[in-house]
């Protein structure tokens, strides 16, 4: 087991990263005698009954959702906060996310509302939640029209990313991981992306080793940046490279065409051909992005989305302001910036050109 902290004063929390976790009460960091575990249809069968065997001793409700993202909404947090209600929940309670982005990012808004806030617990159980969603605190739900539109910054007491939850993985869920993950060497670390592009097979493969490297490096990363800039008013924003179109494309197909992981791959090459065309990005390291996101068994173009119909979706962004779009774009490998979207007529250009 390797532990990385996110260190953040008061609210500092550690990520252990390993196999075997699950079992293992000590590193849950409990203060709480009643517990609640959030977690889906898909998860409880497999890893619900080890969760509940390591919280022996405590008071453990449990909530079985459905799976997918169209469940992260107000109408299921709200089912949520029903179950606390009628338990009688008190402050010093704990909630207990055990599944992917979608139940941690809602067991986390509740956490945060529930009485103006009370501890929780993320136990990602996919690649994507353990190098990203499960560490640096933001939760939400989304609106209809915009994704992570309604939430709270809200920092969990700890993480445990047990990489054997990673082998009942389908593919397509894994390579969405893998998109987070390259996401990080493009933005602070051209080393870590030309590792990525010679273990990349490995990943794939779940090699034990390469995978703990791999999600110990996410998160040493990201905890770094989250140190620096909890509240997104700065550097923090550099995590969203490929976000503002995912996000977008996520929405335009109902939260159910894309998984989040191939709507950023494809959010990714459309913030790296923005660049390009701008001469910001050398096209060898445009490729270089491309092949290594097409190795990872992710997508890189979007089918039946008009350029327009994408903009639109985008000016919705929860990262737009008064003067409109910003965009995560790349000046090389290792090195992304903040900008203003370019004119529309550039970005248009680059949107009709790489959408089919």
């Amino acid at each position: 087991m390797e532990t990385i902290v996110v260190a953040l004063g008061e609210r500092s929390y550690p990520i252990h990263v390993g196999p075997g976790l699950l079992g293992n009460a000590a590193l849950y960091g409990l203060k709480a005698k009643q517990l609640l575990v959030v977690t889906n249809d898909v998860v409880a069968p497999l890893y619900l009954e080890r969760v509940q065997a390591a919280l022996a001793g405590h008071e453990v409700a449990t909530v079985v959702l459905p799976d997918g993202e169209r469940q992260k909404t107000l109408t299921t947090f709200a089912t949520i906060v029903d179950r606390l209600v009628d338990a009688r929940f008190h402050r010093d309670s704990c909630l207990v996310a055990l599944g992917g982005g979608v139940i941690g990012d809602l067991t986390g808004y509740v956490a945060a509302s529930y009485q103006r806030g009370i501890d929780f617990v993320q136990i990602p159980t996919t690649l994507l939640a353990q190098v990203d969603s499960s560490v640096g605190g933001k939760t939400a739900v989304n609106h209809t029209r915009a994704k992570n539109m309604i939430g709270a910054f809200h920092q969990p007491i700890a993480v445990l990313a047990d990489t054997d939850t990673l082998r009942s993985l389908p593919p397509r869920e894994l390579a969405a991981g893998l998109a987070e993950i390259i996401k990080y060497g493009i933005i602070v670390d051209a080393q870590f992306f030309a590792w990525l592009e010679e273990h990349i097979d490995e990943l794939m493969a779940l090699d034990a080793a390469t995978l703990t490297y791999a999600i110990r490096r996410s998160c040493e990363i990201k905890a770094s940046i989250v140190a620096e800039d909890e509240r997104e008013r700065g550097r923090r924003a550099l995590l969203n490279l490929g976000h503002t179109f995912g996000h977008a494309l996520e929405a335009l197909g109902n939260y159910e065409r894309w998984l989040h992981g191939e709507a950023v791959s494809i959010g990714t090459m459309l913030a790296a051909r923005t660049s390009l065309a701008l001469g910001w990005l050398d096209a060898g390291d445009c490729e270089r992005i491309e092949k290594l996101l097409k190795r990872g068994g992710l997508p890189t173009r979007a089918t039946g989305v008009a350029a327009d119909e994408l903009l639109d979706a985008m000016r919705g962004d929860k990262k737009a302001d008064r003067d409109g779009l910003k965009l995560v774009l790349v000046e090389a490998l290792g090195r992304a910036v903040v900008a203003r979207a370019p004119a529309e007529a550039t970005l248009r250009g680059v949107l009709a050109a790489e959408l089919e």
